[in-house]
């Protein structure tokens, strides 16, 4: 057994949730928290693990830091309920973790968008910190986009997390729905209400980062979408701090 934690957060997950506790397999346990899912996630839970909690949502970072204070592995892996280890990070986990002096890893996923391995975009390699000691990470507390944060020396691991993100432009619109009123507050919180200049440039700055600088235009019209669906994120999550402030 490898001497990981998998802690997996989920609500309404029937459609993702297997594939993600059968490619968890082989670590010393799976823990899921679940935020009262009414469809079959949690009766395919019990398929894979008896560490199953129900929690109300207090929010991603929240939720999370729950999950992760339920481990009792040496080692915390947070996984999201639309990602996958990849075998090759499985392999890499179990022979890095037999000798090592970092307290947590970086981890490169591999986007999966509209039917697309997303390449560029700044979605590959798209490093985040995942794998860390328990007792020297802690997730911080935020809106949306939430982290971990490590007391500790890190490393980089080079097997991919797999995330199959949006299906269908719809699916990511209906995501955002919820992204950027969470991400309008953390705005509101730290800056106050935005102005003009926000709600005119970053759009447009996001746009260019995105398909220019950061290579979107080598993923064709898959990264063409995704550099306007982001630009048009950027707007609202602005455009609702200035409503709401």
């Amino acid at each position: 057994m490898i001497p990981v934690s998998v802690v997996i957060v989920t609500k309404d997950e029937e459609r993702n949730i297997e594939d993600a506790l059968r490619s968890a397999e082989g670590f010393e346990e799976i823990i899921v928290v679940d935020s009262f899912s009414t469809d079959r996630t949690v009766e395919i839970c019990r398929n894979y693990t008896e560490r199953i909690y129900q929690h109300k949502w207090p929010g991603y970072a929240k939720q999370k830091q729950k999950a992760v204070d339920y481990a009792n592995a040496p080692w915390v892996l947070i996984l999201d309920a639309d990602e996958r280890i990849s075998p090759e990070l499985r392999d890499e986990i179990a022979s890095v973790l037999q000798h090592t002096d970092c307290d947590g890893f970086y981890i490169p996923r591999k986007n999966y968008f509209l039917g697309r391995w997303i390449r560029h975009s700044g979605w590959w390699p798209d490093s985040t910190l995942r794998l860390f000691r328990k007792g020297k990470g802690s997730l911080e507390d935020r809106e949306v986009h939430e982290k971990v944060v490590l007391q500790g020396k890190t490393g980089s691991l080079k097997g991919p997390l797999l995330h199959y993100t949006y299906r269908t432009i719809s699916d990511y619109l209906r995501k955002m729905e919820n992204y950027s009123t969470l991400a309008s507050l953390e705005i509101r919180r730290r800056s106050g209400r935005p102005g003009m200049a926000s709600l005119i440039f970053k759009p447009f700055v996001t746009f260019i980062k995105m398909y220019f600088f950061r290579l979107g235009f080598l993923d064709g019209m898959h990264g063409l979408v995704l550099a306007i669906l982001y630009g048009y994120y950027t707007f609202l999550k602005y455009a609702r701090a200035w409503e709401e402030a």
